[in-house]
């Protein structure tokens, strides 16, 4: 199982002020430390994407303006629609985040959706919402991109 740690799970990780969780020998597959460390994960990733939402509210309040040059007010738009547009995802994100925490309460974390089998923990410091080991999810695109052709 590769133990490299991409950049993304660094990023995820010094977000929420944690190092990578370092599996002992012997370790039960998704007790209470890997549990702990995910929620903490989540929640910070959570906070952080709540926190852009909130600045882009205040940024769009203080800085609309009704330019009368028409150049200068489509680029205001076009500015504020890509904002929205990344807001719109990132609330999409916060949802999922959501119910990857519930799933924690619910000890259903950690598991493959699709096959029952563990996705593992360094998938899952890079992609916390990870429902899918990674041969199930390879599947599912490859089944998708053949439904879209």
């Amino acid at each position: 199982m590769p133990t490299e740690i991409s950049q993304k799970s660094l990023g995820l990780l010094a977000l929420a002020g944690l190092s990578p969780y370092q599996e002992k020998d012997g370790e039960e597959y998704m007790n209470d430390a890997q549990l702990e460390h995910f929620s903490l994960l989540l929640k910070a990733w959570r906070d952080q994407l709540r926190a852009e939402v909130d600045r882009t509210v205040h940024h769009m309040q203080d800085e609309a303006a009704n330019f009368p040059d028409p150049v200068d007010r489509a680029a205001q738009e076009e500015e504020f629609s890509l904002e929205l547009r990344t807001r719109d995802r990132e609330r999409k994100l916060i949802k999922k985040i959501e119910k990857t925490l519930k799933r924690i309460d619910d000890d259903d974390f950690g598991f493959c959706d699709s096959c029952g089998i563990e996705i593992g923990v360094r998938r899952l410091e890079a992609r916390p919402t990870a429902d899918m080991c990674i041969d199930c999810k390879t599947m599912a695109e490859i089944k998708e991109k053949q439904m879209q052709g």
